[in-house]
């Protein structure tokens, strides 16, 4: 097995682990809900509202695969952004990526409580949910620090538990479907069809978690460009499928709670519902397992250049994972889930990720032209021209954010820059 250049790290991830990983950074939670969300706000132009947010994320996923194809080491769009912009630039991006995933993760994981209660009533509230949500951490947790190869194997078993209910959903879908229910009739406007595409974010990102482990991947530089872009096609695919089904064979989509369970009980019946419902429980907790593997790999990589408290940048001795970054982001992520104070964290969360993306869209043509970086092996053809087109795509959506969003969202980059602040003056006094 292949040892990273720094901190004792170990390359035991190859090219299909980190398609697992990309396809459960992404498929977590949010297809299972939005297809009912979007559909009533623009009907059947939903469609269209799926396909360009699946350009739009294509374009970011060409960036990205550009730039990991540079680096070797632990960190992605921190990482991007430091050697771009300097330390600040990066410790905020770093700083936005990290609380957009522990707030993700918190609220993933009251999604899965409450999807895992369909089969245990006695989990939904009260100690039986704090069991069951301490139990899932810690079990994370203990994944994670175990071994990095013994993360991907469970990420690859997750992968697969999500995709066969999915597969079935859609054939069987597309079997039953009723192509009459298309009409395209209402042409919506300009207002609710840029929030549907801003809500489909959502749904869409989660991607910049694979490139975040570099330093734990074999060959990254030639790794990630593949991996990211054949996961996010399939990803692209399956979302728009999956909205077909959806609007074929459900007439009341837009008042749906659950669109893929109820559809699925018209064309396959009460077994199919619950095997739906138990493939989004095995969609969520695989997206839980990898949002904890990439976000505590950022303080990882902050604490290794001293930006936060070094011990955070150690690895285990006998693992060889960064045990007490995972141990900390997972202690987050348990107390966030259990206090419910994760959801005034969370409408930050689409707002970062876009930020992060421009962040890094920003840095491919600086790291084109800035001498003493690596060549990239994957280099993407009008790349410049592809960032720029990104970054003004993320400029539109963030422009259909609300004030409260954008307030929040100011008020966590300002904290960032006090706890950078705080850990330059404590370096700068040793």
């Amino acid at each position: 097995m292949a040892k990273s250049a720094h901190a004792g790290l170990i390359r035991s991830m190859g090219r299909l682990d980190l398609v697992a990983v990309t396809i459960n950074a992404v498929i977590g939670a949010g297809i299972f809900g939005l297809p009912a969300k979007i559909f009533g706000l623009i009907g059947d132009f939903s469609v269209i509202a799926f396909l360009v947010c699946a350009v739009f994320a294509s374009l970011i996923v060409l960036c990205f695969a550009e730039l990991g194809s540079r680096f070797s080491e632990t960190g992605g769009p921190y990482l991007y952004a430091r050697e771009a912009f300097g330390p600040l630039i990066g410790f905020e991006a770093g700083w936005l990526m990290w609380l957009a995933r522990v707030s993700a993760f918190a609220a993933n994981g009251n999604l899965l409580v409450g999807y895992a209660a369909y089969f245990w009533p006695r989990i939904a509230s009260g100690a039986g949910r704090t069991v069951f949500l301490s139990m899932v951490v810690v079990s994370l947790m203990a994944i994670n620090i175990v071994g990095v190869r013994n993360a991907a194997r469970v990420s690859n078993l997750f992968t697969a538990g999500k995709l066969i209910p999915i597969a079935l959903f859609i054939a069987a879908g597309l079997w039953f479907a009723d192509w009459g229910h298309f009409t395209f009739a209402a042409t919506p406007g300009y207002g609710p069809f840029s929030t549907s595409v801003l809500l489909l974010v959502y749904a869409f990102t989660g991607f910049e978690m694979a490139v975040v482990p570099s330093g734990e991947i074999r060959d990254p530089q030639r790794t990630i460009p593949i991996a990211l872009l054949s996961a996010m096609a399939l990803i692209a695919l399956v979302y728009l499928l999956i909205q077909i089904v959806c609007i074929a064979t459900l007439p009341e989509l837009a008042g749906s709670q659950r669109p893929l369970a109820d559809a699925a009980n018209r064309f396959l019946g009460h077994t199919g519902a619950a095997i739906i419902s138990a493939g989004i429980v095995i969609s969520i907790a695989g997206n839980l397992h990898i949002t904890l593997l990439s976000a505590a790999r950022i303080p990882f990589a902050m604490g290794e250049r001293g930006e936060l408290p070094q011990l955070l940048g150690t690895t285990h001795p006998r693992f060889q994972t960064p045990h007490l970054a995972i141990l900390f982001t997972g202690a987050v992520m348990l107390v966030l889930a259990l206090s419910g104070t994760f959801i005034y964290a969370l409408t930050i969360s689409t707002l970062a990720r876009i930020m992060i993306y421009m962040t890094t869209c920003a840095a491919l043509p600086v790291l084109r032209r800035k001498a003493g970086r690596p060549r990239a092996s994957f280099e993407v053809p009008g790349g410049v021209a592809i960032a720029v087109l990104a970054i003004l795509l993320a400029t539109w959506l963030l422009s259909n954010s609300t004030w409260r969003e954008a307030r929040d969202t100011a008020i966590a980059a300002s904290l960032g820059i006090v706890v950078f602040t705080i850990s330059k003056y404590h370096r700068d006094e040793l």
